[in-house]
């Protein structure tokens, strides 16, 4: 029995592990890995040749892989977009209240169409079903919206606000529904404390996050990060089967705990290596084999049940989706219907409850996944294909510079000549005599008030260079409140120069700098001509475009002369070579001229 587990085990993983490797050799890219899992377990499992046996090892792996599946959806959501400003234009749609009309519209048709096939006699529940039409995965719009490079703009705001508010909704909604159906319906006041526990634990982990000896110990053979993620998990996963929910709620919660804690980009990478490398590859190879796709085709009434729900799917969210129409086009409206019907994790829970509790048999539980698996197919390539070409030209980079001094008038000028709107703030006693190209705006004092009245803090970069350190303190933290991402401030005093670093801003002294810039005279001259060569400048590019994922450089067509330094990657730098490839995410130091950086800059984000 103990070798058959294990051959067992080795077959999932082993299948695991080949299906990306697979994927890429036959560039079959537009097929997600966890639906290519979901087929190979068909294959291997009760559709196919049935070679994997029920399996009490198999099954815990599945569970904890399904539990960490919910805990990254939990993890994936970004509540920064909630931050976000309505657009300048008084004529564009308010992202969070367009979002919340469109969802409560989702819920709304969802049901109707839901009590459709009740009337029919296709279901029992129209409830259920509800939730089912109403999902929304996270995990299949969030790269489809970056391949597109639309995570910044304001359509790809609505879209994912969509997303995360359908996510959250129908979690809670569904954790609801199934303590009234197991009769713990008495209960559902206990969610409160379960609500309640989340914000503690998030009050409590964020003050002592940032203590030097847990960050000591978040490093090396103690991991204490991950222990601490794992150890929130399981508390959240107990809690929530105490006061009798589900356990994926538990998990839900605890990964919206990590994300409001905004962690390290590497610390995510940790954990997705560890999910989406062993645990969640498992439960999805696992799906597949349970499920037995021949005993649909035997019963007719499922036969009728498929293709009407993958209809009322798209319908469910094609129609909200008209509320859009007022500001896009057609192409646009209908595109975000149908990448919004993409549904899968929450609806494999829904299906997985339903099915404990008695609400559905195996065979409709089949049909609800394979129709699901269906979506994450047509709805993503549909979207690529239908949505509107951008043909706008590149957004000018706005920079906002606080503070004139002979340097801050210099670079205001050298990035204008990039094509850069550039602001340079300073108080009217600090008035520059010198005719300058580039809009310098003089206030009484530099206070939030006034810089707020003058749109200091809408901008896409923020130099704060101010003789006064508290002030670029004082400045620096309101404009991280704008969602101001890159935050530049002079601070000469090197006790706080960690200190603010830790909290995510970029920090200059014009000594340490002089310091530096003389040091590399010394040690580096012909690097330090490279930077400040007329012909040549050097860039850091993020790339943001998951076309050019595992691509190595030399595969890149368009690099043309310039030359590729570094690959900040997690923290790490990577040397590359010609073999190197390029990871989603990435941050490379390139070297060329002003064009060729450019077009690197459009190409790759």
């Amino acid at each position: 029995m103990e070798h058959q587990s294990l051959t067992s085990l080795m077959i999932v993983v082993g299948i695991a592990f080949f299906i990306p490797i697979i994927l890429q050799r036959f560039n079959l890219r537009f097929i997600p890995v966890v639906i290519a899992e979901i087929i190979a377990g068909l294959l291997i499992g009760k559709s196919g040749l049935n070679i994997i046996a029920d399996d009490p090892w198999l099954e815990l792996l599945s569970l904890l892989g399904f539990i960490f599946l919910m805990f990254i959806s939990g993890l994936e959501i970004d509540f920064s977009v909630f931050k976000r400003k309505k657009d300048k234009d008084t004529n564009s749609p308010n992202p969070v209240v367009i979002s919340l009309v469109v969802f409560l519209l989702i819920i709304t048709i969802s049901f109707a169409l839901s009590y459709v096939l009740v009337m029919i006699d296709l279901i029992k529940d129209p409830f259920l079903m509800t939730l089912i039409i109403s999902t929304i995965s996270l995990g299949i719009v969030v790269p489809v919206i970056r391949e597109k490079n639309m995570n910044e703009g304001l359509l790809g705001q609505i879209i994912l606000l969509i997303t995360v508010i359908a996510d959250f909704s129908t979690m809670i909604l569904l954790t609801i529904y199934a303590m009234f159906r197991d009769e713990e319906g008495v209960k559902v006041l206990l969610l409160l404390v379960l609500f309640m526990a989340v914000f503690l634990a998030y009050r409590i982990i964020k003050r002592y996050f940032k203590f030097e000896l847990f960050d000591n110990l978040l490093r090396g053979t103690i991991q204490l990060g991950t222990r601490g993620v794992f150890a929130l998990i399981l508390l959240f996963v107990s809690l929530s089967e105490t006061i009798g929910a589900e356990n994926i709620l538990g998990a839900f919660l605890a990964g919206m705990i990590i994300s409001l804690l905004a962690p390290k980009k590497e610390f995510i990478h940790q954990l997705d290596s560890f999910g989406f490398g062993f645990l969640i590859p498992i439960f999805f190879v696992m799906v597949g084999v349970r499920l037995n796709i021949w005993e649909l085709f035997v019963d007719k009434k499922i036969l009728l049940l498929m293709p009407l729900l993958l209809l009322f799917m798209y319908l469910a969210k094609m129609i909200p989706a008209l509320v859009l129409k007022k500001w896009y086009s057609w192409k646009e409206v209908l595109s975000i219907g149908i990448l919004t019907t993409s549904k899968l994790s929450l609806v494999i829970a829904a299906a997985a409850i339903a099915l404990e509790l008695g609400v559905i048999n195996d065979v409709l539980h089949g049909a609800i996944i394979l129709v699901s698996i269906l979506t994450c197919l047509i709805s993503p390539i549909t979207f690529t294909k239908l949505f509107p070409k951008t043909r706008s030209r590149e957004k000018q980079m706005e920079i906002t510079i606080i503070g004139a001094n002979p340097a801050t008038m210099l670079v205001a000028r050298d990035k204008m000549e990039e094509k850069a709107i550039v602001r340079l703030y300073s108080t009217k006693s600090n008035q520059s005599k010198e005719k300058v190209s580039f809009p310098h705006i003089h206030v009484n004092d530099l206070t939030i008030e006034q810089l707020e009245e003058q749109n200091a803090f809408k901008a896409d970069k923020i130099v704060i260079a101010t003789g006064n350190e508290a002030l670029n303190i004082e400045l620096g933290y309101h404009a991280k409140e704008q969602g101001i991402k890159t935050i530049i401030l002079r601070i000469e005093s090197t006790p706080l120069q960690g200190e603010l670093r830790e909290e995510g801003f970029t920090i200059y002294s014009m000594l340490y700098s002089t310091r530096t810039l003389l040091k590399a005279l010394i040690d580096n001259p012909g690097l330090v001509r490279l930077i400040t060569s007329h012909n040549k400048t050097i860039k850091e590019i993020t790339v943001n475009h998951t076309k050019y994922d595992q691509i190595p450089i030399t595969d890149l067509p368009f690099l043309g002369e310039s030359l590729i330094l570094h690959i900040y990657r997690y923290g790490k730098v990577v040397i590359p070579h010609g073999s190197t490839a390029l990871e989603f995410g990435d941050r490379i130091l390139v070297s060329g001229t002003m064009d060729d950086l450019t077009n690197i800059k459009r190409k790759l984000t």
